[in-house]
């Protein structure tokens, strides 16, 4: 079963239950999903964590604006994204991703960055924020 059949069943115990605001943001899910699909996209992972990534620094925003209702609205969306996104790697197993992919690609300074990080995330495969493990990289490169 992909992820659009999941929202979509989700959608449905949603609309069922008359929780509106699940239902909202189940549609938009669904909606980025399906316009993905149509342009040829088949990572639905990837829509999900750009879409979950655009709720929370929404919800940054709005708080930095004063609007504390706006940005719980958008925080409860990306949990709601996050739900269909794998679990994310603990530290432990990210610091072990890290040195393995650093070991294979025989980066040894922060000018190695680049070549670390493309084998970092590749082996991460999005259960890792960018961010994150660009500072453990970092970390361990010495810069």
């Amino acid at each position: 079963m992909t992820i659009v059949d999941d929202v979509k069943q989700d959608l449905t115990g949603a609309m069922r239950a008359g929780e509106k605001q699940r239902v909202g943001a189940l549609r938009m899910i669904l909606s980025e999903l399906q316009k993905a699909q149509k342009d040829g996209s088949t990572d639905e992972l990837a829509v999900l964590r750009r879409e979950r990534k655009r709720r929370l620094e929404a919800a940054k925003a709005f708080r930095d604006g004063g609007r504390e209702d706006l940005a719980d609205a958008e925080e409860a969306e990306g949990e709601l994204i996050g739900a269909y996104l794998p679990a994310e790697l603990s530290d432990e197993e990210l610091q072990v991703i890290v040195e393995r992919a650093l070991a294979e690609s025989g980066a040894q300074s922060p000018k190695d960055m680049g070549q670390a990080m493309k084998g970092v995330m590749a082996a991460v495969d999005g259960r890792a924020d960018g961010k994150r493990v660009s500072g453990l990289v970092r970390a361990a490169l010495g810069g």
